[in-house]
């Protein structure tokens, strides 16, 4: 790694820290800039992985206030996260890297449609509550935490637009604002993130370079507080609209990958 790269290492880590907060998909720039200066999948991946733990730990900082209220939804939610994030870890470091190349894109453009269609589908699942009288706290249920938990495989073994995929998916099953599900989102990707970190040093610690982890460890945690501030700031139609435009550059760069 020379010193141009490792500047530009760094720069894709403020930049993958940023948008992970304000919206989602920041390994779709530090990921790619990893495997275009060589290093191998497998490597970039768990480097990154981990490397991005502390962008997610400034994000969830900076979300705090939206989250001083969910602690009951981060605990429930985010066992199983951790414990999708495991089972993803693990089929990162046996099953071959192509594996989930196909379905990736397809996730995203559904996540972009039901972001799109969230305010539609939380109105009518508002109305449905008030016919039954059923309490807010009634959309953490087994069909949250399932999809959750799927949501964290797909986190741990790969990663790339797990917030928005995220969002979209808790935004179908909840009646809540988008900066507050953002809120959310950032703590159950922060989850599943730091136990595959663990996983992976566990693991395959021979798969970590840690000249990368330091880089973009140091890069994403000044993104994440900067995109905690920008993502907070966002109007709800704005932050729509962003959420689904990134979606749509994921899908494109995926698609030349």
């Amino acid at each position: 790694m020379n010193p141009l790269e490792a500047v530009l290492i760094l720069l894709a880590g403020a930049a993958a820290g940023t948008i992970n907060a304000a919206v989602g998909s920041g390994s779709l720039i530090t990921f790619p800039t990893l495997l275009a200066f060589g290093f191998p999948p497998v490597l970039a991946n768990v480097s990154n992985n981990i490397g991005l733990v502390p962008g997610g730990i400034a994000s969830v900082w900076g979300y705090r206030r939206e989250l001083a209220d969910q602690r009951r939804r981060l605990l429930m939610l985010g066992s199983m996260s951790v414990l999708g994030g495991i089972v993803g870890a693990v089929l990162l470091l046996t099953l071959p890297a192509s594996a989930f190349a196909a379905v990736v894109p397809v996730l995203i453009g559904v996540a972009i449609v039901l972001v799109v269609v969230q305010p539609w589908i939380q109105r009518s699942l508002a109305r449905r509550r008030e016919r039954r009288g059923q309490a807010a706290a009634a959309d953490v249920g087994p069909a949250a935490m399932t999809a959750t938990a799927l949501v964290g495989v797909y986190g741990g073994y790969f990663g790339g637009a797990q917030g928005i995929i995220l969002v979209a998916t808790l935004g179908t099953m909840m009646t809540e604002s988008l900066q507050r599900l953002n809120a959310l989102k950032n703590g159950l990707v922060t989850s599943v993130n730091t136990v595959a970190a663990v996983a992976f040093l566990v693991i395959a610690p021979s798969q970590v370079d840690w000249r990368i982890v330091a880089l973009i460890a140091i890069g994403s945690s000044a993104g994440g507080l900067l995109g905690a501030r920008i993502g907070r700031r966002l109007p709800q139609p704005v932050l729509r609209g962003v959420i689904v435009v990134v979606g749509l550059i994921a899908i494109v760069n995926l698609g030349r990958s």
